[in-house]
């Protein structure tokens, strides 16, 4: 029952993840969280985060950003990055993650999701097939709805850990 909310795969934080090995295994479409995936819960896009969108773009990928968070929030992280975004995306809802795909031009099978909660970010993308990345988040201090996730998410992530030394 739980392994619905596995991640595929786990990273210290979204800047770590080997792009250039899933490039050359055929991906080409990445959607990321914003808030604790990317930056802190509701900072602006830092230079580092420019910087990065910049070099998925030379690899040859296509990026959006997917939260549940409003557009001014989104949009604005989404303009200093360079990347399309959906806002209010109804995570763990499938339908946000598969207007991403289209989007993109990706499907299922070439793109990736990288966020940092099991119960939305990975959940959903797993719900519409597609790889995941679950990062730690970047920042300690979250609101308290995210706070009490957490608490589940550690006795998932315990089962995940276990399972996986098998």
């Amino acid at each position: 029952m739980l392994k619905r909310f596995y991640p595929d795969y786990e990273s210290d934080s979204a800047y770590m993840v080997d792009y250039e090995a899933l490039y050359r295994r055929g991906y080409r479409g990445v959607i990321f969280d914003i808030d604790n995936t990317l930056v802190p819960h509701g900072a602006p896009a830092t230079e580092a985060a420019i910087a990065f969108f910049e070099r998925l773009r030379a690899l040859g990928y296509r990026t959006m950003l997917l939260s549940n968070n409003k557009e001014p929030r989104v949009k604005s992280f989404a303009d200093a990055v360079g990347s399309g975004y959906i806002y209010k995306a109804g995570k763990p809802g499938r339908e946000g993650y598969e207007r991403a795909m289209r989007n993109m031009g990706t499907v299922p099978g070439n793109t990736i999701f990288v966020g940092d909660q099991l119960f939305t970010d990975v959940w959903g993308a797993k719900r519409a097939g597609i790889f995941t990345f679950l990062t730690k988040p970047i920042h300690p201090k979250e609101e308290i709805q995210i706070v009490l996730k957490r608490y589940l998410e550690r006795v998932v992530l315990y089962f995940y850990h276990r399972e996986e030394r098998g």
